[in-house]
């Protein structure tokens, strides 16, 4: 997938739509760093240095997280990103390798996140973006060492150098924090008994997609997204293609679980919560006004 046919796919407006609300202070969060993370793919200068890189869309997507990992085997990969289709995430991350190092997917990855945030948020105070990255440093840093368990990409990210200027650093800060709850997430959904599959598409319900709208996308077939939702329709879960109240109280719990998971980093931001979600809620508009992340709250619903 070229960047133009993912333009196609995943940046279109979608009229009255609305998710979710991110009720929670941990949603909160989540929901205004997320645009500031993905500019290393979705931005016009991630798009050129990807290109450059003879990587397409997907590849830059799955090179680009996996990379922090190391030259891992395709399976760690797969295991990590867990809602795709664990061939298709293997495939492209040996695609991506084919074609870059390691140490290159890192520098491109680095490459276009900075400049990506640089531009996106020309005119803002470079003191005021450092506070903030101080800010959500000082947080994720409070839970200690401990906070490394069962958190493989948030881990590999802890492990990268820490950027010097403060754009890269805004944009490494919210990568820390969008894979410590995404690691998060994805134990919950084992704890609940969910496996990737069934966790798209109980996402994709809970969101407000049509069935099998979003899970398609991560690569899995009909039959096998068929034979999903009948694991799901069998335990009560899902019926007539939207969540029973039973589903989306299950859905539900495990929203709550991974917001536990993320609790010591809400306790830590204490008061300096509400001010910084209004601060990185503007930034990430200016992402998403740029055409740099899917303007569908769907897509920002569903991760």
């Amino acid at each position: 997938m070229d960047f133009d046919q993912a333009r196609d796919v995943f940046l279109q407006p979608r009229e009255g739509a609305t998710a979710p609300p991110a009720d929670t202070p941990a949603l909160r969060l989540r929901h205004v760093l997320e645009p500031l993370a993905m500019v290393h793919l979705w931005s016009a200068p991630a798009h050129e240095h990807l290109r450059k890189a003879g990587l397409n869309f997907l590849t830059g997507y799955v090179g680009g997280r996996g990379c922090t990992l190391g030259d891992v085997t395709p399976g760690v990969v797969a295991s990590t990103f867990a809602v795709f289709e664990p061939g298709l995430a293997a495939d492209l991350w040996r695609q991506a390798r084919d074609t870059c190092t390691v140490e290159e997917l890192l520098a491109v990855r680095v490459a276009a996140g900075g400049e990506g945030v640089r531009a996106a948020l020309e005119g803002v105070d470079e003191a005021e973006i450092g506070r903030a990255v101080r800010t959500l440093r000082e947080a994720l840093d409070a839970g200690g060492p401990g906070e490394l368990a069962g958190r493989p990409l948030y881990a590999s990210l802890r492990d990268q150098p820490w950027p010097t200027d403060a754009h890269t650093a805004l944009w490494h800060v919210a990568s820390l924090y969008r894979e410590h709850r995404g690691d998060a997430h994805l134990a919950a959904c084992v704890a609940a008994g969910v496996d990737g599959l069934e966790a798209n598409i109980l996402t994709e319900l809970r969101a407000g997609f049509d069935l099998y709208e979003y899970t398609g996308t991560r690569g899995w077939s009909p039959e096998a997204m068929d034979a999903a939702f009948a694991r799901l329709e069998a335990r009560g879960l899902v019926a007539d293609g939207a969540l029973t109240p039973a589903g989306r109280d299950a859905r539900e719990a495990i929203e709550a679980a991974t917001d536990l998971a993320e609790q010591r980093v809400i306790d830590a931001l204490g008061s300096d919560l509400d001010d910084l979600v209004a601060t990185l809620g503007s930034w990430a508009d200016r992402v998403v006004e740029a055409g740099w992340f899917p303007p569908d709250p769907y897509k920002r619903a569903a991760g």
